[in-house]
């Protein structure tokens, strides 16, 4: 199993076991990355966003091995190299809210988790409003991976960003 196969394994079922307990939670941020880059980039943790609470989330996680860590939203299992977080709701692209997402249909079962449009917006939200380079090397990642990235849309919603300066960055580093 690859690395990409690992994560995506763990995602599933993890997003499989909220859903079954009635808890919407979307996939974001490094894994989102690491799947759709075909392990290009590698995370360490699994981002789901979610608004359910310590309790819920930790009867859940510990069906699955996982105990909470450092933070209430933070999960690890010494089963698992992966730790498993839980940013809080709502689900949002810089200054734009999320009202809708992909559903990864995976041989380790559905998976909620951005689009990959919107996972290059996360990663340029990072880079626009924190100047994190590797932030912007992983949407290119995704970019060049993916062929269903609305670049269209990118840039609409970098202008809206106030970031059009970005956008032209990010385009330069495509072409690259």
């Amino acid at each position: 199993m690859n690395a990409a196969d690992d994560i995506t394994a763990l995602a599933a079922t993890v997003s499989q076991a909220l859903a079954a307990a009635g808890i919407e939670a979307v996939l974001s941020g490094g894994a989102a990355v690491q799947i759709y880059s075909d392990a290009a980039y590698v995370s360490k943790d699994l981002d789901f966003v979610t608004a359910a609470g310590h309790r819920e989330l930790r009867s859940v996680l510990a069906t699955l091995g996982f105990k909470p860590g450092r933070s209430r939203r933070l999960f690890e299992s010494a089963d698992s190299a992966y730790l498993v977080e839980f940013p809080a709701w709502p689900l949002a692209v810089g200054d734009e809210l999320v009202r809708s997402w992909a559903c990864l249909r995976t041989q380790y079962g559905d998976l909620q988790i951005l689009t990959p449009t919107q996972s290059v917006k996360d990663r340029l939200a990072a880079f626009y409003h924190w100047k994190d380079r590797q932030a912007l090397l992983q949407a290119v990642c995704i970019t060049r991976q993916q062929d269903n990235v609305d670049l269209a849309e990118i840039e609409r919603w970098s202008k809206a960003e106030q970031s059009a300066t970005g956008f032209e960055t990010f385009k330069k580093h495509l072409e690259q």
